[in-house]
């Protein structure tokens, strides 16, 4: 089973650039071009927050017609960035996004593993939180299916990335969260955007791990005190392979490069 993951997207409405740079439109294009092209086809297309930069009607229209040639099964989450209520509305027809209403939270069972969308916008807030309630029905979920190698994806990542301006609109709640995630070790694994990189640590009893953007990247810099600055380096997104004993994750780099050249010729290694 292979599960795709793409985050950060951020189109604004008109194909306007991104910070007057970024043409975060064209590059999600690209990206789709490139996840068709894999030789192994996902069986699945999770996008885990800020798939639009300020959430509205005109820019999840545009998302819908950019993510339109995906053939596989799509799961929205909203990111920092979004809105739910204008997410629900351009995607009337996603009814997972109604499974637990005020919040963006579902699980879908993707057979053989299950995916958990964990809400954790903060209207009006770059950072985000997890309060009783949505940690709550996280532990009622997970319970449902013990035996069930799960996927828990978010928006922001429960951990400290040493990027200091983004650890400052970081998550409130981790504490708790790993509480619920270490009670349930059937959790392979917590897929997170928000940083714009490819980011993995220990949480929980699990691994937790972040998702580069299929535009522009934040720049890597850890120093609390670094500026708030992007970069434009290979975007790119990640793909998690249930390999039938665990979860293996690959980052995947979006662009037209060189190859792919064979090693050996006739048998024999090439010179």
């Amino acid at each position: 089973m292979l599960l795709c993951q793409i985050s950060d997207l951020h189109i604004k409405a008109e194909r306007r650039l991104a910070y007057g740079v970024v043409d975060t439109a064209s590059m999600l294009e690209r990206c789709v071009t490139s996840i068709l092209a894999l030789p192994q086809r996902p069986d699945a297309v999770v996008a885990t927050g800020d798939l639009g930069d300020r959430g509205t009607a005109e820019e999840y229209a545009l998302i819908r017609e950019l993510l339109a040639p995906l053939p596989m099964p799509l799961y929205l989450l909203p990111g920092n960035h979004d809105e739910r209520g204008a997410l629900r509305e351009a995607f009337p027809d996603h009814a997972y996004l109604r499974q637990w209403v005020p919040f963006v939270q579902y699980a879908i069972d993707l057979d053989p593993i299950r995916l958990v969308a964990l809400d954790t916008v903060v209207p009006r807030s770059g950072a985000g939180a997890l309060c009783a309630e949505r940690l709550s029905w996280l532990d009622r979920t997970l319970a449902e299916a013990p035996g069930r190698p799960t996927v828990v994806a978010m928006h922001h990542p429960p951990f400290v990335t040493g990027i200091g301006h983004m650890d400052r609109v970081g998550l409130a709640g981790v504490e708790a969260l790993a509480e619920v995630i270490a009670a349930h070790p059937q959790v392979e694994r917590i897929i997170a955007g928000h940083l714009h990189r490819p980011i993995t640590v220990r949480f929980g009893r699990t691994v937790a791990g972040t998702c580069p953007s299929p535009a522009h990247q934040v720049a890597l810099d850890l120093d609390r005190d670094a500026a708030d600055r992007f970069t434009m380096e290979p975007p790119g997104f990640q793909l998690h392979w249930w390999s039938g004993l665990q979860l293996v994750t690959h980052t995947a780099v979006i662009g037209d490069f060189a190859g792919p050249y064979p090693f050996r010729a006739a048998g024999r290694l090439i010179d």
